[in-house]
């Protein structure tokens, strides 16, 4: 081989050693390029910007959700939910927890069923008057076929066999679908969590409720001869559905509550949020 041959040879050769690794892998080339750092670089910043704009995005719309909560009665609010949370804790758990030990499951979601069958002209008044006629009309139905298939609404064959769902709403809802606000926060005696709307929404969800359509006479009980209580049979048998459905309605959800609240830094704000915010999402549905 001659000199200058060689020498040429030996040079493509220590170039072939050099570039080896670049043609091999074309992409590391391209990676280690500096066209490359820069569009890795423009994307790393352009993935910044959109991690930043995504947080302020969320901050701000977390802010806007606590400005939209009205609270001036926080104060009594706070007492109330603590009243309502003790009453829960020390009354109503261990009774719905007896009840439960009593009752067998089969027959408590029975009484469940009932109940719900019983509330049809609350579900199916406020879908027609928020302008859903096919909830409505399977409102009607399920009505229907649960209160005799179903035996006066104990089982829901509208459900098991006709995948008929039950439409949820009520006057609370209807108002906030045509635009009424929520108003202020409140804490009910018992009740739990509302807001200005939903509590006057009850007394018109109420006149649709069949248990206050009970029979309305006296039911005198002597505490002594010749005296008697002026209550009357409609608000005896009101109250005892009204404790019947409570109980029966928590001893189907024991520790439901305490799971909620478990993660809770104060309790009361935690709860109205909670509340607020599920039923915007409600009327939103």
């Amino acid at each position: 081989m001659q000199p200058h041959t060689s020498a040429i040879f030996t040079f493509f050769a220590i170039i072939s050693f050099l570039l080896h690794p670049l043609m091999s892998n074309p992409a590391s080339a391209q990676e280690k390029s500096p066209e490359s750092f820069q569009m890795l670089s423009e994307t790393e910043t352009e993935e910044d910007t959109e991690d930043e704009e995504f947080d302020d995005g969320f901050e701000d719309e977390f802010e806007n959700a606590e400005e939209e909560i009205i609270d001036p009665l926080s104060g009594y609010n706070s007492v109330m939910t603590e009243f309502n949370d003790g009453f829960y804790v020390y009354v109503l758990d261990p009774v719905a927890r007896g009840y439960r030990w009593i009752m067998p499951d089969p027959a408590r979601r029975g009484v469940k069923n009932f109940f719900h069958n019983l509330l049809f002209p609350i579900r199916f008044v406020n879908n027609a008057l928020q302008l859903k006629p096919k909830n409505s009309g399977e409102e009607f139905l399920r009505f229907i076929i649960n209160s005799t298939v179903g035996i006066f609404g104990i089982w829901d064959p509208a459900k098991e066999w006709f995948g008929l769902e039950a439409h949820e709403e009520d006057f609370g809802q209807t108002l906030g679908y045509y635009g009424v606000g929520g108003g202020f926060h409140i804490v009910l005696p018992f009740l739990g969590p509302s807001n200005l709307r939903d509590m006057f929404s009850l007394y018109p969800d109420m006149q649709m409720d069949p248990v206050y359509y009970v029979e309305n006479r006296p039911y005198n009980f002597p505490r002594k001869e010749g005296e008697y209580l002026g209550l009357s049979r409609q608000t005896i048998q009101q109250t005892n559905l009204l404790l019947l459905k409570t109980v029966n309605r928590e001893s189907l959800r024991i520790g439901q509550y305490e799971n909620l609240k478990k993660d809770a830094i104060e309790l009361y704000p935690f709860l109205r949020d909670v509340y607020e915010q599920n039923r915007a999402k409600l009327i939103e549905e």
